[in-house]
């Protein structure tokens, strides 16, 4: 039988934090790498936001009870907000290639900044009508 910890195992963990210290020293010293990583959670937090937005019903909270209904509903959310998102990106395009042809180009620098996570521009909440021929 093997010892508990193994010399193996000590020298892995070892070295796992010596990689860990590494890093550290890297992120406290790189301030390029600590924007990266906070603009990756902005993009997360956004897309959660666009979720939160979309789920609307009962305060967002998933009341179903059984796993397939939960599924249902978290996939649905997924879809809705998946749809939102492209149809933002085909819009964005539209008026990037737009103002491309007229001339104006947009500096790739600036679209850096702009995201299809937006939901301000669309009525989420309201009546929604759906033809019988449909269901």
């Amino acid at each position: 039988s093997y010892p508990r910890q193994n010399e193996l195992a000590l020298a892995l963990r070892e070295v796992g934090r010596i990689e860990r210290t590494l890093f550290m020293i890297d992120w406290i010293l790189d301030a390029g790498l600590q924007r990266q990583a906070q603009i990756g959670l902005n993009k997360g937090e956004a897309h959660h936001a666009l979720k939160r937005a979309i789920s609307f019903h009962r305060r967002g909270e998933i009341r179903d009870r059984s796993g397939e209904g939960q599924h249902y509903r978290i996939a649905g959310m997924n879809l809705l907000a998946a749809i939102i998102i492209f149809w933002n990106t085909m819009k964005l395009g539209e008026v990037v290639n737009t103002r491309a042809a007229s001339g104006t180009h947009i500096a790739p620098d600036l679209l850096a900044h702009v995201s299809p996570l937006g939901w301000e521009h669309i009525k989420l909440t309201g009546e929604y009508r759906w033809p019988k021929s449909l269901a």
